[in-house]
């Protein structure tokens, strides 16, 4: 590892998949390499992920920068906590909502130049059943938006597919029943969606606590307990802004572990992508990666 700014070593990984990664990416590998960062070009061969590329190509480099969405982060997120080198985000998914949660510039030159001047912070991740997570882990609603919301339509209609596909299921979706084992008590509910957040943002706008960070030590839990679709409708606004829990029919509170149990297995919807089922084990991992984003303001 290299101490100075300048003349550092970048594993470079666009996922060419995601909405944005298919453009030209010279303008930002040029901010990069004026900036002194050496770019060492990767992506993973067969069935590998991101996380596999950063571990096999770990002594090679100093930094990770990752051009993708979400999906893309989630992917390269063990590779991250196993080596311990910082990230450096460029945006070029559908929602990238982690970015957003940081406050990394949407605008890709301008993420580029927050990597080459910037410094890394300490971040949290979630973690359920082994698989971590940036943003939120849903089980519900979200997972089955997960499951029918194709690549191809988020790469064609954007935020707007969220919303088509949203809308259709929405009109069938009916509740469920669940055990909540967390800071020693057991509850049960019936519920449309439960939500697991490390993060801030998630769903291409969505808001899982309007307070929370990716570094504030606590995992953000709610349920949404609605017996009839429109009301769902009427929550919108609140969900948008993270203040849904001030309804009745949504439980909300902040833990660091929880257990979720279902009567039949029910998938997990981590970063939107579905990677484990229940039963859904959750926990916090407290500055588990270093990422390239803006200090702190004073206040927050």
């Amino acid at each position: 590892m290299v101490d100075s700014q300048q003349g550092r070593r970048a594993l470079f990984i666009v996922n060419p998949n995601a909405r944005n990664g298919g453009k030209g990416t010279d303008a930002i590998r040029k901010v990069l390499e004026t900036g002194g960062i050496h770019l060492i070009e990767a992506s993973p061969e067969g069935n590998e992920k991101i996380a596999d590329v950063i571990l096999r190509r770990r002594d090679e480099c100093d930094l990770v920068i990752v051009g993708g969405g979400d999906g893309s982060l989630n992917a390269a997120a063990r590779g991250l906590m196993e080596t311990g080198l910082p990230l450096g985000v460029l945006p070029l998914g559908t929602a990238n909502d982690f970015a957003r949660t940081v406050e990394i510039p949407a605008d890709p030159l301008k993420a580029a130049e927050l990597i080459v001047t910037g410094q890394p912070r300490p971040m949290d991740l979630g973690e359920v059943n082994g698989q971590l997570y940036f943003n939120v882990a849903s089980i519900g609603f979200s997972a089955d938006l997960a499951a029918e919301l194709s690549e191809n339509a988020k790469k064609m209609f954007g935020k707007l597919g969220y919303g088509i596909v949203a809308a259709r299921l929405l009109a069938r979706s009916q509740l469920f029943t669940a055990y909540l084992d967390h800071d020693g008590t057991t509850e049960k509910i019936k519920t449309l969606q439960v939500s697991v957040g490390n993060g801030k943002y998630y769903g291409g706008g969505m808001t899982v606590e309007q307070t929370a960070t990716a570094d504030d030590g606590k995992l953000d839990f709610y349920s949404l307990e609605v017996d009839h679709w429109w009301r769902l409708l009427k929550l919108l606004p609140s969900l948008r802004k993270g203040t849904h829990g001030q309804w009745d029919d949504v439980r909300a509170f902040g833990t660091t572990e929880l257990v979720i149990r279902t009567n039949r297995p029910r998938p997990v919807n981590t970063d939107g992508e579905l990677t484990t089922w229940t039963p859904a084990h959750f926990k916090l991992r407290r500055h588990a990666i270093e990422v390239y984003a803006p200090p702190v303001k004073s206040g927050k």
